[in-house]
């Protein structure tokens, strides 16, 4: 908010003139003043809410300026309503309150009782009960009355102020007056607040936690004496919602009631505002979707923090500590989001990633989820880490993409080398009944199922993988279903995503391999990426197949892949797990999963001809050596 704009009604004659002369001046002007003054601009100031920009206009109560009045009115952002005797009183819920109405304006009032200073009848109190909490009553617009007095001077800087505050920490979306409640938004907000202050999530905010929650939102600290006087009041509303070990939720909720209720609900916006929160109880656009663009041929990752506050976020959800996050716990800890991401659910969470045998996500699924996650949507990634309160350290990058970082972008050169990233795509392709299937349950560590459930909906899993070495890396293996021709056809984005494609058959179904040269040939730009060739079921008896080639002669001669011939391997076999390394190293190190360039064949056989060659040479020169010899022995 750069401005805020004050539009000063009433009816003639009440003093809406001297209140904005009085405030500019700090001081009354007995001198005549023109009727309506000119529009005034009050810089920010170290009083001012928000540091804002202040605007006032003043305006005129004849019919002939009506017009003017209702367009002054649109473009501002509070009213000031001013009376000053019985009947100006009478014509503010008359005249001036419908009348906005009629206009369609929505903006919040501040009623002001001007001239205080020509009442003696009345005391203060008699005047806020009889006159103004009637029209508060009817009126939800008003947000807060005030007796003025411009000759005096007295609360002139503090109707002002009103409006100022009216504007920056608005009242209306946080507390309903008529039924004295906080509204459910910012119910909803508070508690998402709270569920991010209890950083150990046992339902109470510890007198540590509290210190650190002031700290944060106002930079100070809380005395031992401050936060013992705010239990004190909670407690004297709720008993059971403070104690030594800390503030209950609805603790929490009652302390900001009460705060609404004082009229001391910046402090509410304070916090609201900390904690990235609009005027209209969303987090910021910004906040949840910050600028990350991922080039083209690069990936997103997790950085060492995501990776940190994902672990901590697992371990303090864990409340049973058994090392799985069951239903209930992942309810709990996707409390303060708008529930488990969609794209999980596209994707059958949990039975995507690692379970133990009790069906719970195990920090290493979670991980593993998280990596898949942030690799094919990053935004996504972005926008639940700000939900779920993720805080950068980083002074040089305080948002959420410190969470995150870019992977170098993969050239599809068919060099030695190795690419810079840690998270694998692998696209699993064969004909039906190859395995693909069974294939993603062993990777998973699932029990073998001898039943054949044709895959419709795409498919993925994740897992980590060691290398040799001791090094790890994320691999997701994706199954396409019957998206499979859309995938395959988008050319750009299957080069820009998939890092290998596994080629399977199953080795005892003599037409399952003709699938392969056939599927290459329809999409010829498949060969552009890395690939491996399985045959799967070979716990199974063997077969011929009924294709141009033999799979040996396919991959090997025809193909001139490095593997050789494919890899035969089973599900039922521990040896599985071996498939799962060499197609991370394929995709780690590409040029290991190309074909041999026609080159390579030539130069060999170049060097084969050299070595017989070199051959002759040597012993025809052996031969020479051993005539001479025998010639001069003989001579």
């Amino acid at each position: 908010m750069a401005t805020v704009r004050i539009c000063v009604c009433g009816d003639e004659g009440c003093g809406k003139s001297s209140l904005i002369t009085s405030l500019v001046k700090d001081t009354f002007v007995s001198s005549r003043i023109q009727a309506v003054l000119p529009q005034i601009t009050i810089p920010p100031s170290l009083g001012t809410p928000e540091n804002v920009t202040t605007t006032i206009v003043d305006t005129s109560a004849l019919p002939q300026d009506r017009a003017n009045l209702a367009r002054e009115l649109r473009k501002s952002n509070v009213i000031l309503l001013v009376y000053s005797d019985h009947y100006s009183y009478e014509r503010v819920a008359l005249f001036w309150l419908p009348y906005f109405r009629s206009l369609g304006v929505n903006l919040p009032v501040i009623l002001c009782a001007n001239k205080s200073d020509l009442v003696t009848s009345s005391t203060p109190a008699q005047i806020m009960e009889e006159e103004m909490l009637p029209v508060m009553s009817e009126f939800k617009e008003i947000d807060s009355c005030i007796r003025t007095s411009a000759r005096n001077h007295y609360n002139v800087n503090e109707a002002f102020f009103l409006c100022q505050k009216a504007v920056t920490h608005p009242i209306a979306p946080l507390f309903d007056a008529k039924e004295s409640v906080l509204k459910p938004a910012a119910v909803a907000a508070l508690l998402r607040i709270f569920y991010l202050s209890d950083k150990d999530k046992d339902g109470l905010l510890s007198d540590k936690e509290m210190e650190d929650f002031q700290i944060k939102c106002f930079d100070k600290g809380l005395s031992p004496e401050d936060l013992q006087h705010i239990k004190e009041i909670i407690r004297n509303h709720n008993p059971e919602a403070a104690s030594s070990r800390g503030i209950t939720s609805q603790g929490f909720l009652l302390l900001n009631k009460l705060y609404a209720e004082k009229g001391r609900h910046e402090t509410i916006w304070v916090i609201l505002r900390t904690f990235q929160y609009t005027d209209s109880l969303s987090l910021q656009e910004s906040f949840l979707h910050p600028r990350f663009e991922v080039p083209e041929y690069a990936s997103a990752e997790l950085s060492p923090a995501g990776y940190r506050f994902l672990v901590d976020l697992f371990l303090t959800s864990d409340r049973d500590n058994d090392g799985g996050l069951k239903d209930e716990e992942l309810a709990s800890l996707f409390a303060p989001t708008p529930g488990i991401p969609q794209l999980w659910i596209d994707n059958n969470f949990p039975s995507c990633t690692v379970r133990n045998d009790a069906g719970h996500v195990t920090l290493q699924g979670w991980l593993a989820q998280w990596s898949m996650t942030t690799f094919t949507s990053p935004k996504t990634t972005l926008e639940y880490l700000a939900y779920l309160g993720f805080e950068s350290t980083d002074r040089s990058n305080p948002s959420t993409t410190a969470a995150l970082k870019l992977t170098k972008p993969r050239k599809r050169r068919r060099r030695p080398g190795r690419v810079g990233r840690n998270v694998i795509l692998a696209l699993v392709l064969g004909a039906p009944h190859s395995g693909k299937s069974a294939l993603l349950d062993a990777f998973l560590a699932r029990p073998f199922n001898n039943l054949y459930l044709p895959t419709i909906q795409p498919r993925v899993a994740v897992n980590t993988v060691e290398l040799p070495g001791g090094r790890q890396c994320y691999l997701i293996l994706k199954e396409l279903g019957e998206s499979e021709a859309a995938v395959l056809e988008n050319k750009s984005k299957l080069l820009d995503q998939c890092d290998v494609i596994i080629y399977t058959y199953d080795s005892s179904d003599p037409d399952s391999f003709a699938y392969i040269p056939n599927i290459r040939k329809t999409y010829p730009h498949l060969e552009d990426l890395p690939a491996l060739y399985v045959g799967l079921k070979a716990d199974l008896d063997r077969t011929t197949q009924r294709a141009e080639y033999q799979p040996d002669e396919y991959v090997a001669h025809i193909q001139r892949m490095p593997q050789g011939p494919p890899i035969s391997t089973s599900v039922t076999w521990p040896s599985i797990q071996e498939l799962f390394v060499a197609i991370s190293e394929a995709g780690l190190e590409p040029v290991t999963a190309y074909p041999r360039p026609l080159e390579d064949d030539a130069n060999g056989q170049l060097m084969r001809y050299g070595l017989v060659l070199g051959a002759v040479v040597c012993a025809a020169a052996a031969a020479v050596v051993i005539w001479k010899r025998s010639a001069s022995s003989t001579g």
